[in-house]
C-alpha cells in the first residue's frame, strides 16, 4: 500500500489535531471527544456497484474529533480511509460546526457533513447492519452523500416527533458526465421531513420524505465530434480531470460519488422498531425500507421526447433481529434500475441483490459479521461473480456517540 502526498498530509494533520485536542482535554478539562473506528474486511469476490474490492481491506476506517466549542456551538471533524488498487486514500468526510442555542426549534449547520436525506444517509456506514449500503444508495447517492454546504433544521413543537429541513451543497459529488455545461457553484438543494411516534411501550416508527434538486445532474446524450474553441477544450479537460470524482468510469469502478445522476431525486423511507418494553439491550427487531426515483436524466436536443420518461429508480427492504445481547441476524433484498447513456440513446440496466448476515457483538463497541450476497444484473451491472462472502470486524475506540433512530 502507498499513500499519496495529499492523503499522507491529511492523515498526519488528523493525528496532530487529535493529539492537540487530547492535550487540551487533559489540561483544560474541555469536552473534546476523540474516537476511531477500525473497519476490517475480507470480500471473496468482486461485486457490482461496490467500492470494496476483492480481498482484504481496512477501507471505511475513520478518525473523528468532536465536542462543544462553547455553549452555542458544536463541532466535528472526521477523516475516512479508502483503499483502491493497493493505494490508501484519506478523505475528509465531516468538518462542520452546528448551533446549539437557536430559538424556536431551529438549528444551523455549516461546513462538510452528511446530508439528512433518506434514512441511512445521515448515519456513518460502520453503524449499518450490513457490510455494504443497499445497491440503490451505491448507484444514486455514491454510497452515502456528503458535501460542502449549509443546513437549516426545524423541530416542530408537536406531540409526535416531526422534524424538517433544507440544505444547499456545492454538488461536485452529484455532477453528471456532461462536458457541455459549465457547472453551477451551488449545485444541489435538498428538502426533507421526518415524522415518528411510539406504539405502546415496545414499538416505534418513523416515516420520511426527501427531495434533491441537482442543478448539474443532466447528462448529455449527444457527443459532438467537431472542433471546439479553446475555452471549451479547457472546460472539457477540467471535466475529465474530475471524472474520478464524478464516478462514471464504469459500473464496477472506484468512486465516492453518485454513478448515475438526474436533475430531480425523490425518496421515501419507513422504519419500524420493536423491543420488549422498549429495552433494546437484550432483544429487538428493526424493519427498514427505502425507495428513490431520479427523473430528468438527459439533455438531448434531437431525442428529448424519447428520454423524458426515463428514470433511475431503486428500493430495498431489510429485517434485522437481535435475538440476544451478543447475536443478531439480518436479511435484505433490493433492486436498482438505471439508464446508461450511449451516444444518442440510453440503455436500461438492472441489478438485484439479496443478502444475509449473522453478527456477533462482543460488546456495544465491537462487531464481527459474516455476510453472504447474491447479485443478478444486466449490462454493465452484471456481476463478475454472482455470489460472494464478506467477513467484517468493526471496533470503536474512544468516545462513541449514541446511534440515531
Amino acid at each position: 500500500m502507498k499513500f499519496s502526498k495529499s492523503a499522507l498530509f491529511i492523515a498526519l494533520a488528523s493525528v496532530s489535531m487529535a493529539s492537540a485536542a487530547q492535550t487540551n482535554q487533559n489540561s483544560l478539562g474541555k469536552n473534546i471527544n476523540i474516537s476511531s473506528i477500525i473497519n476490517g474486511n475480507y470480500q471473496s469476490a468482486e461485486k457490482a456497484l461496490s467500492e470494496r474490492e476483492k480481498g482484504f481491506s481496512i477501507g471505511g476506517s475513520e478518525l473523528a474529533i468532536s465536542g462543544f466549542i462553547d455553549d452555542s456551538l458544536y463541532g466535528k471533524f472526521t477523516t475516512v480511509l479508502h483503499e483502491h488498487d493497493g493505494d490508501m486514500e484519506v478523505e475528509v468526510e465531516e468538518a462542520f460546526i452546528q448551533t446549539m442555542s437557536l430559538p424556536a426549534g431551529f438549528s444551523l449547520r455549516g461546513g462538510r457533513f452528511l446530508s439528512n436525506i433518506g434514512y441511512l444517509n445521515n448515519q456513518h456506514t460502520h453503524t449499518d447492519a450490513f457490510a455494504d449500503r443497499p445497491a440503490v444508495y451505491r448507484a444514486l447517492l455514491g454510497d452515502h452523500y456528503f458535501d460542502d454546504g449549509l443546513r437549516l433544521d426545524y423541530l416542530a413543537p408537536t406531540d409526535v416527533y416531526w422534524a424538517m429541513g433544507v440544505e444547499a451543497f456545492k454538488g461536485n459529488k452529484f455532477r453528471a458526465e456532461n462536458d457541455e455545461v459549465k457547472p453551477k457553484s451551488t449545485g444541489v438543494y435538498t428538502a426533507y421531513t421526518k415524522i415518528g411516534d411510539d406504539i405502546g411501550e415496545s414499538s416505534s416508527w418513523q416515516l420520511g420524505f426527501s427531495y434533491i434538486n441537482n442543478q448539474n445532474g443532466l447528462t448529455a446524450l449527444e457527443h459532438h465530434e467537431e472542433e471546439h474553441d479553446h475555452d471549451h477544450e479547457d472546460e472539457k479537460e477540467h471535466a475529465h480531470e474530475a471524472e474520478g470524482e464524478h464516478g462514471h468510469e464504469d459500473a464496477h469502478g472506484h468512486s465516492h460519488a453518485a454513478k448515475f445522476t438526474g436533475k430531480h431525486i425523490y425518496g421515501v423511507d419507513a422504519v419500524y422498531k420493536w423491543a420488549p418494553k422498549g429495552n433494546y439491550k437484550y432483544q429487538h427487531l428493526t424493519l427498514t425500507g427505502e425507495y428513490f426515483k431520479a427523473t430528468d436524466l438527459f439533455s438531448a436536443e434531437e431525442h428529448q421526447d424519447e428520454v423524458d420518461d426515463l428514470s433511475h429508480n431503486g428500493w430495498y427492504v431489510s429485517s434485522v433481529y437481535q435475538f440476544s445481547p451478543n447475536w443478531s441476524a439480518g436479511l435484505r433484498y433490493g433492486e436498482v434500475t438505471v439508464q446508461e447513456a450511449h451516444e444518442d440513446h440510453a440503455d436500461e440496466m438492472k441489478l438485484k441483490e439479496s443478502e444475509f448476515q449473522v453478527s456477533y457483538h462482543t460488546s456495544h463497541f465491537s462487531t464481527i459479521r459474516l455476510q453472504y450476497s447474491h447479485q443478478d444484473g444486466t449490462g454493465e451491472l452484471k456481476p463478475v461473480d454472482e455470489n460472494s462472502v464478506t467477513l467484517q470486524f468493526i471496533v470503536a475506540l474512544g468516545a462513541h456517540g449514541a446511534h440515531q433512530f
